[in-house]
């Protein structure tokens, strides 16, 4: 390859951590131990045990998502390599899984309401100087991390990072949580960490193309056939060209899932980035990554879960994000790590976290956090938030995954920032229960009946419609809660007309259009324009 060449299309660059799809909660020490331990080693062993259990599990409709290995055949030995791996590269975050867990139960028994200076001298050793015990004012202990000092300690270790890079030509993939990544003739494992700007020049490539010998010193040695297979990515075929919105209007586009871009001549602004990149033909109409602006003003992060924030989609843009607004954690509980943290520490250096009813102003446009109640099983988590945007005199309102738990606090918010002229919400209103997402990192048992009531649920029909009633938008759209294709392999759901979300979903739509409200449910792609009133 002498020539200037592009990174093809559909080449996933496909994040891990020690083989297993990366999200937020396998970087955070805290969150990563217990995932290490109560989620990746207990499905490896579980595989091991009988793989053929995971083989008919994952065929059933009724396990999508559960924690079943989806590999085509038997991939035993495979997987006694990654467990022995695991215990040699991880074991100071296993150490940390267990140490927590001691401290929880030490609180139960000796935490009973009295002064807890005394009990710094028992907290595990490694535990020592990383947290802080305390009560809430009804006297139930608990503790808190320095988060920033665990990044800095021997519990985050970037030497666990790699990235997978592969073409796709379908949307098929294992559930993520679920399914690691294992050696395949046709995928390329290179040891880099997220922070290294070698993802962020290969990622450039997709539109801007560099002589084949720069990207390849990038990454040190190679053998032959992983050298074949990194030549295979690239093409002297140009990519298709993006052109700036440069219209009059305000314009939206939705790229999937819970993703909008809004833009104008001035500003872009990109919420909740799961975005389908590559380019292959699908069966379900969608915008890629070349629908994107070459500069990106703000991306929003409603909440920590692992359909809303997709590192797959992040570090490819994280070359041209100017800023990304984050809801600010409730510092230092394990259940709620820090997003600015996080993302810090994969190599995002420009994070603004935002307070509830706190605004960022810029050009012509200002964002305000508006509370997201709901859809977290219960647990004190502070980093959520709903957005809204006003451009001039024109409003959107995303309310994300929330579920309207008190009706009085939207009515209040109302009041703060008026009416609306869109709203975005997902109505995913069953939900999986607690333990589904958060079950690593709880230590005190919990009844299956408790499980089963806290769950990650958003909106009904009737919770939906107290927003439109409070908020008086003349548009109203719906999420696709997960049903496009190349959302599934975060999501794991697959909905029928008769699903309850879907039913819930429908009928808000129709009583929202007979009441002359635009309202639709949204689905791979959509355009719209809306007039500048100034």
């Amino acid at each position: 390859m002498k020539n200037l060449v592009y990174l093809k299309p559909n080449v996933v660059i496909e994040p891990l951590i020690e083989r297993w799809y990366a999200w937020t909660h396998l970087i955070s020490p805290s969150t990563a131990s217990m995932n290490i331990t109560k989620r990746h080693i207990e499905i490896m062993n579980s595989y091991i045990e009988s793989p053929v259990l995971h083989s008919e599990a994952v065929k059933n409709p009724k396990m999508l998502g559960g924690p079943f290995m989806d590999y085509k055949e038997d991939r035993s030995e495979d997987i006694k390599k990654l467990i022995e791996s695991t215990f040699i590269n991880q074991k100071e975050l296993i150490s940390l899984s267990l140490a927590i867990r001691k401290l929880v139960l030490l609180l139960n028994k000796e935490a009973k309401g009295q002064s807890l200076e005394d009990l710094y001298d028992v907290v595990p050793d490694i535990l020592k100087g990383y947290v802080e015990l305390i009560y809430d004012l009804n006297g139930n202990p608990s503790f808190r991390f320095y988060e920033q000092l665990l990044y800095k300690s021997k519990y985050y270790n970037k030497e666990n990072q790699s990235i997978a890079l592969w073409v796709t030509n379908n949307d098929s993939r294992p559930f993520c949580l679920s399914t690691p990544r294992l050696d395949e003739d046709d995928i390329l494992h290179l040891n880099i960490p997220f922070e290294d700007s070698f993802i962020d020049e290969l990622s450039k490539m997709k539109r801007i193309p560099r002589p084949y010998d720069e990207i390849r010193k990038m990454i040190g040695e190679l053998n032959e056939t992983e050298d074949t297979l990194f030549q295979s990515f690239f093409t002297e075929t140009p990519s298709v060209p993006y052109t700036k919105y440069e219209g009059d209007s305000i314009r939206m586009r939705y790229f999937g899932h819970a993703c909008i871009l809004i833009e104008t001549r001035e500003i872009s602004i990109l919420v909740d980035p799961l975005i389908s990149y590559y380019g292959y033909q699908s069966s379900v109409e969608h915008f890629s990554d070349y629908e994107l602006p070459e500069t990106i003003d703000y991306i929003l992060i409603t909440h920590n879960h692992q359909d809303h924030i997709l590192f797959e989609t992040l570090l490819p843009l994280r070359h041209k994000v100017k800023n990304i607004i984050v809801p600010r954690s409730g510092g230092g509980h394990l259940q709620d790590p820090s997003l600015k943290l996080m993302f810090n520490a994969i190599g995002f250096n420009n994070i603004i976290e935002l307070e509830e009813f706190s605004t960022i102003n810029f050009s012509d446009c200002n964002i305000t956090g508006i509370p997201f109640t709901g859809e977290h099983s219960d647990l004190d988590i502070k980093a959520k938030m709903c957005f809204h945007v006003k451009i001039e005199d024109f409003s959107l309102l995303f309310v994300a995954d929330s579920r309207v738990l008190e009706k009085k606090l939207y009515e209040h918010s109302q009041a703060l920032i008026g009416n609306v002229d869109v709203i975005f919400l997902g109505m995913e209103c069953d939900g999986a229960p607690l333990t589904w997402l958060y079950g690593p990192l709880v230590v005190n048992e919990l009844s299956k009946e408790h499980d089963q009531s806290r769950r990650l649920a958003g909106s009904d029909c009737k919770k939906g419609m107290h927003l439109v009633n409070t908020f008086n938008p003349s548009e109203v759209y719906v999420y696709a809660m997960g049903q496009e294709p190349w959302c599934e392999f975060v999501s794991s759901i697959k909905y029928t007309d008769e699903s309850n979300p879907i039913v819930q979903s429908n009928n808000l739509i129709k009583e929202c259009i007979s009441r002359g409200i635009i309202a639709e449910r949204l689905f791979g792609e959509k355009e719209i324009l809306y007039k500048r009133r100034k």
